[in-house]
């Protein structure tokens, strides 16, 4: 379960590079899909537990964790792949578990070890070897790249938000709620671009559509908390780290990309700075991915 939930993930960023470029706008795919996972999952989540309710007291939280986790974070995650190739962005997210340790750690939930400190400048150093190999230095996919950085600031401040509120509801009533929420923001801004979207477009744009709705933000979350439930979070997020080289090899395959021996040594760099920072005690689980 483990390993078919992370090739799922890693392949999601293929499926959106392929589709942005098969004429599906950023902002109208993301609200389209995200309306659709909104639909599903929480329905889901009533016929597991009977209930979305949250306390009063707990929404400005969860609306918050809406905002960055949906909104900010499919708004920079779509128009990171318009900028940049899906191996790239794939390899730069491999610096999310150190955005959320430096997350964590800024708002007092960890303690910031010197480990986390060297290997945040290992993961970076990685991310400017990426950039520079990137095709035309530093400025060739700078916006992508930025972006995608933002994508992964977003999602690790979503994780650590949630963390409080995993001590009193299920990962599935939480994402149910985020979803809900989150769609009001992504709606508004991708209305425009729904509107305007020439619909006209490949059988195979729209397989996509439906996996990327039913592959990364359904079956993977039941997946995922299925697998921890039984392995341990410890032993689960530990199989997250193949995410961005898989992601890489699945768009090097199937997009024809290319990636350059510095790209290559930049994700190894991140993949050394994930390693070095990794604790024995397990983060806190995270639900739905990009």
């Amino acid at each position: 379960m483990l390993l078919v939930t992370v090739v799922i993930w890693a392949f999601n960023f293929t499926v959106t590079k392929y589709v942005l470029t098969q004429g599906f706008e950023p902002l109208a795919y993301s609200t389209i899909r995200y309306a659709g996972a909104a639909l599903i999952f929480p329905l889901l989540t009533v016929g597991l537990e009977r209930s979305l309710a949250v306390r009063r007291s707990d929404l400005p939280l969860l609306v918050l964790a809406a905002a960055l986790g949906i909104w900010l974070n499919q708004v920079s995650f779509v128009y990171a792949l318009t900028f940049t190739t899906a191996s790239t962005a794939a390899l730069v997210m491999g610096t999310l578990p150190i955005f959320t340790a430096l997350i964590a750690w800024s708002v007092r939930l960890e303690r910031l070890s010197a480990r986390t400190v060297v290997a945040g400048a290992i993961s970076f150093g990685g991310v400017a070897l990426v950039a520079a190999g990137s095709g035309s230095g530093f400025s060739g996919d700078l916006r992508g790249i930025m972006l995608t950085l933002a994508t992964a600031v977003t999602w690790a401040a979503y994780s650590v938000l949630i963390t409080p509120l995993m001590e009193r509801y299920s990962p599935f009533r939480i994402s149910s709620f985020v979803l809900l929420v989150g769609l009001v923001p992504l709606f508004a801004s991708g209305l425009k671009q729904v509107i305007e979207q020439d619909y006209s477009l490949a059988p195979l744009v729209w397989v996509c559509l439906a996996f990327a709705i039913l592959g990364p933000l359904v079956l993977t979350n039941v997946l995922w908390f299925t697998a921890i439930s039984r392995v341990g979070p410890s032993r689960a997020t530990l199989v997250t780290n193949l995410q961005p080289f898989l992601a890489a090899l699945f768009a090097l395959a199937l997009l024809s990309e290319e990636i350059t021996a510095l790209q290559v040594a930049g994700g190894a760099a991140i993949g050394c700075g994930i390693l070095l920072a990794r604790r024995r005690r397990a983060p806190a689980a995270r639900p739905l991915r990009s």
